[in-house]
């Protein structure tokens, strides 16, 4: 370390170059960083989704749950299964160990899925693309005046759908509310009796003439046409006009016997929004592992193309409801606040009690150095930061080492003795006067300064050890002191030496300060006391840890760091047993209650669940998401 203290003192405005670069890159490296309010603790996580519609719990539960339950029992590393049986739905979700990664745990199920027999009515078992940290971004779809809910469901489901599909990042779109449009056939039974036929035979017919079919090649002249028999229909007048039979020589279409009308499958779930009692509310959810902050700025991008491009129908929008750039912005200012607030307070500290703004400034610039350094690594590695990683860093333990190499060196200085021959003749060649005197003080603690960092390192060696939960939680902290922990040390050696050549006078003063006499005179005398009543002295310090070990009885416990978002987030049961319809007259009603408080923005209700069963509810559930206005 001598050589590099040495070099960093010959070449000062390279170390000075180097702050910079560091700075700068700190900065670019900030702006690129992928910000998480929080780590996904969660472990491989799989959830196999299966509806049956019409059937009862007991059934969904007797044929499809318990046969899917049998199946992927057998996989390995599964570690828990957990399952719902509801009306029309199947949920089973299966929890791995972090022996896995979720993509070889989902591999593992559909492997398994696959060997299952089929299921009753042709069920088909679905991976779920829901994740705890997946929900990025919701929206309203809104259109003009007298337009229904039913033709924005249509467009949700055919067009936004897909094309948010496509958005690198996002693996699904969740369509909550609205009514997907039918077309439902009513058949006159007298009719039907009266020309001979059946319903069987009915719907045969119409499922025989709802398809294309292929021939064979023609040649015509030098050119070959494909032959092919296009029935697929495509319009209400298609229907209509599907022939069942022939009486007498005379064609009977199904117009003939039954009457084709627009309608809607059974409703899963409704949602409102404060006056609008039924709104179209779609949900973007990201892929397990993507960046939120890019994934999200993409969506956004898409969704200022769909409303400027002409996508939609004339006066269809989307309108932004939440997306979770918001948290991440409240999280980045938790950062950025930590980080300021933290330079300030070391800067007046170190000026408080050495009573030098110079060494106060060089200690001070060891933050963002190490900070920024550490920034600079994680952009590199490819790894995110979030608000345990970066917001709970203690400057004390960043601060230490050059702490001590500051105060070295400015002691050595304020006692101005000349280097003896020896001492001159012991320095690196071109180190003569100040900078011998600072090349001194540097390496005097040099021992010190690796103890300390030594037994920083020590204390986090357990964080690193961590599996499971606690692994994933504290992983990214851990990784994250590590980094500028050895940013610390490298300004320590180099820019801290070339900073104190350029900003420290050859002689400077050693004074003491108004708070560090006011504390000397508490100081002595306590330690005079101490040292001629010792066995009391140790009492009392015995009594104080018995008094903290007792107290940790009642100190409070909390999983992850405070982060008030702003927003609310309510759930109201009802009877299991109550109906959609009935249901939802409760809900638009507590809404309302929600909206008329003036601290709420806006309120949006979701009674049910949607119609990809992806959230495993029935009629008696209504969840309320009500984001709050921005304090003043």
């Amino acid at each position: 370390m001598n050589a590099i203290i040495a070099f960093a003192l010959r070449m000062r405005a390279l170390m000075a170059a180097l702050f910079v670069v560091v700075m700068i890159g700190g900065v670019t490296a900030f702006i690129q960083l992928n910000i998480e309010a929080y780590p996904d603790p969660v472990p491989p996580l799989v959830d196999i989704v299966t509806q049956n519609p019409g059937q009862s719990a007991e059934e969904i539960e007797r044929y499809i749950t318990i046969p899917i339950e049998v199946g992927v029992a057998t996989a390995p590393y599964l570690n828990a299964m957990r399952t719902i049986s509801l009306f029309g739905l199947s949920d089973v979700k299966l929890q791995f160990t972090y022996d896995l990664t979720y993509e070889e745990a989902e591999q593992k199920v559909l492997n398994r899925l696959s060997q299952l027999p089929a299921l009753q009515n042709q069920a088909q078992p679905t991976i779920s693309p829901w994740s705890p940290t997946g929900e990025i971004y919701r929206y309203q779809l809104v259109g003009p005046p007298g337009y229904s809910v039913m033709d924005l469901k249509t467009l949700q489901d055919w067009v936004l759908a897909r094309r948010f599909r496509a958005v690198p990042g996002v693996i699904d779109v969740t369509g909550w509310g609205g009514k997907t449009k039918t077309f439902e056939i009513q058949i006159d039974r007298d009719k039907l009796v009266a020309y001979g036929l059946t319903l069987p035979q009915v719907l045969q017919t119409l499922t025989n003439s709802n398809i294309n079919v292929g021939g064979n090649t023609v040649n015509i002249g030098q050119q070959s046409a494909v032959v092919r028999g296009v029935g697929l229909i495509r319009s209400m007048t298609d229907i209509r006009n599907t022939m069942l039979t022939a009486a007498n020589g005379t064609p009977v279409f199904l117009s003939d016997i039954a009457e084709i009308v627009v309608g809607n499958k059974p409703r899963l779930g409704i949602t409102g929004r404060d006056e609008q009692d039924d709104i179209v509310q779609g949900i973007v959810l990201m892929r397990r592992g993507q960046q939120s902050l890019p994934t999200i700025r993409r969506v956004e991008a898409e969704v200022e193309k769909i409303n400027t491009s002409g996508i939609l129908p004339p006066g269809v929008h989307i309108e932004r409801i939440y997306d979770r750039s918001d948290l991440i912005s409240l999280t980045t200012h938790t950062v950025l606040f930590n980080l300021v607030f933290g330079m300030i307070l070391v800067f007046f500290v170190q000026w408080i009690f050495l009573g030098d703004l110079r060494s106060a400034l060089i200690v001070s610039s060891t933050i963002p150095f190490a900070l920024f350094f550490a920034m600079i690594i994680l952009v590199l590695r490819g790894e995110s930061a979030n608000l345990l990683s970066v917001g709970a860093i203690d400057f004390g333990l960043i601060v230490d080492a050059t702490v001590i190499m500051v105060e070295n060196i400015f002691r050595h200085l304020a006692e101005g003795a000349p280097l003896n021959g020896a001492a001159e003749a012991a320095a690196p060649a071109g180190l003569r006067g100040k900078l011998a005197t600072i090349f001194r003080a540097a390496t005097e603690v040099n021992r010190a300064i690796f103890f300390s960092a030594a037994i920083i390192i020590v204390g986090f060696i357990p964080l690193f050890t961590l599996s499971g939960v606690e692994g994933h939680i504290f992983s990214p902290m851990a990784k994250t002191y590590a980094y500028a922990l050895a940013g610390a040390l490298l300004a320590t050696f180099t820019v801290v030496p070339a900073f104190s050549a350029f900003l420290l006078h050859e002689r400077v003063r050693e004074t003491e300060t108004i708070i560090v006499g006011i504390l000397r005179r508490i100081y002595t005398p306590l330690v005079e006391f101490a040292v001629a009543h010792r066995i009391m002295a140790l009492a009392a310090a015995g009594l104080l840890l018995a008094l903290a070990l007792v107290s940790v009885r009642f100190l409070g416990l909390e999983f992850l760091p405070h982060l008030e978002e702003g927003n609310l987030w309510i759930r109201a049961t009802m009877p299991p047993s109550i109906s959609l319809e009935e249901g939802n007259d409760f809900v638009n009603r507590m809404r309302l209650v929600i909206r008329n408080f003036p601290e709420v923005e806006t309120v949006v209700s979701q009674q049910g669940r949607p119609d990809d069963g992806t959230d495993a509810t029935g009629f008696f559930n209504a969840e309320f998401f009500a984001p709050l206005k921005p304090e003043k």
